[in-house]
């Protein structure tokens, strides 16, 4: 085939019309042949070769483009990756920029939390005693008083227990009783020294016995007066009365009257509720831009706190870790178990923050960037995510007030990247 049927084939291409000046209708063949001839089938074959090779030149100018992008992403300062853009591509892709915003003053923070009860302000009641539960003498949420009675415990373990202190009662008294003896036979030196050692070491085991019976009792709920009555009248009581710790709120009660308990088994738990916790769920990304002694407000209740702590550690399910706000309940309004909203105002730090549409910034390599207009065509810059919402997002990072953000065409301009990263 000579040059000139070569030309004529590619010519009927169906690109080749607006190159050439041609038409740009593919050629087919007519309707009456009912086979191709030899001429068509050479066509074909030309068309095909010529396509082939120009697909390679194709490949060869984006590989060359993008080891040009590689480069120039090597020589950008302050971690940025630059992407090299001309206006044509630029409005081919759909690519639209927005100017940045300088922030000022506080930001609002807006995050998921629980109210809860502060561990130290929490006191479990135990049983002192095996034994069954006579009453309850107080309801779940209700307040008590320190030392108010909250319930009657039947037991036969306290019998016993009061048994064996009136038996070590009355072995201290016959102990104290012996040695006075021994010190008057002494005395008198109708006794060896021998004999008065030995009164003085069973007394004084005496009353060290006495005393262990006695604190047994105390622990076992049973008060001073109780104890000297019993010291005084011999009647033993078959149940004790267990009071409050301190004074607070029953938050929960673990048994039910006629339920047998162990010994140390719970029976209520008491707490104070002034101050409150709230337990904030912070996502491991705002991490950094939260503070001790941060100002946290729970707008729905019109309460107001400060963070006590952060956590060190990250949930890996939820990817989020605990920021622990101290706050005043506000005549109790707001109750242990609650779910709300906390609101955390920032206070900006050394470097500035810029306020930019939430769609600029988008997440590569687990870091967050946004992509900056400059004369090459755009600049990929890391930046710091402080604050985001659906519209905006505050972000810290060097920039200027006359910088241009990317806002739309952001799918484009993030494959650019990430091919820049590859190479």
């Amino acid at each position: 085939m000579n040059s000139a049927s070569v030309l004529d084939c590619l010519a009927r291409l169906p690109w080749a019309g607006s190159a050439t000046g041609g038409s740009a209708t593919s050629w087919r063949l007519p309707k009456r042949d009912i086979a191709p001839t030899r001429r068509h089938r050479r066509c074909q074959k030309v068309r095909i070769r010529w396509r082939a090779a120009l697909g390679g030149v194709f490949v060869a100018a984006l590989v060359a483009g993008s080891t040009a992008a590689g480069a120039l992403a090597a020589d950008a300062p302050n971690g940025d990756v630059v992407i090299p853009m001309d206006e044509r591509e630029i409005r081919a892709a759909g690519i639209a920029t927005t100017a940045v915003d300088k922030e000022r003053g506080e930001i609002e923070l807006s995050l998921p939390g629980t109210v809860v009860i502060p561990p130290q302000h929490l006191r479990v009641v135990a049983a002192p005693a095996n034994g069954l539960v006579e009453s309850m003498l107080i309801a779940a949420d209700e307040p008590v008083k320190a030392g108010q009675p909250i319930a009657r415990l039947r037991s036969p373990d306290l019998v016993e227990a009061q048994r064996q202190f009136l038996a070590a009662l009355a072995d201290e008294a016959l102990a104290a009783d012996r040695l006075r003896r021994s010190q008057m036979l002494f005395e008198a030196r109708a006794t060896p020294e021998r004999e008065l050692r030995v009164a003085q070491t069973e007394s004084t085991h005496a009353k060290s016995l006495l005393d262990e019976r006695q604190q047994i009792l105390r622990l076992m709920e049973l008060s001073d007066a109780d104890i000297q009555t019993l010291r005084a009248t011999r009647k033993i009581f078959p149940a004790v009365t267990v009071h409050a710790p301190i004074s607070g709120t029953v938050v929960t009660r673990h048994v039910s009257p006629g339920e047998r308990v162990a010994a140390a088994a719970p029976i209520f738990t008491i707490a104070e509720l002034d101050p409150l916790w709230v337990n904030i769920q912070v996502p491991a990304s705002r991490l950094a831009t939260i503070k001790t002694g941060e100002t946290v407000s729970l707008p729905a209740y019109g309460v107001e706190g400060r963070i006590i702590r952060v956590g060190r550690t990250v949930e890996p399910q939820t990817q989020s870790a605990i920021a622990v706000a101290e706050i005043d309940p506000k005549a109790g309004s707001v109750r242990p178990g609650l779910a709300v909203s906390v609101t955390i105002r920032l206070a900006q730090g050394a470097g500035p923050q810029w306020s930019v549409p939430a769609a600029a910034v988008v997440r590569h390599r687990d870091r967050a960037w946004v992509f900056l207009r400059s004369s090459e065509g755009f600049r990929a810059r890391p930046v710091q995510v402080v604050t985001e919402s659906p519209g905006r997002a505050s972000i810290r990072t060097e920039l200027s007030p006359q910088d241009q953000v990317a806002d739309r065409g952001i799918l484009a301009l993030l494959a650019e990247l990430a091919a820049a990263d590859k190479d």
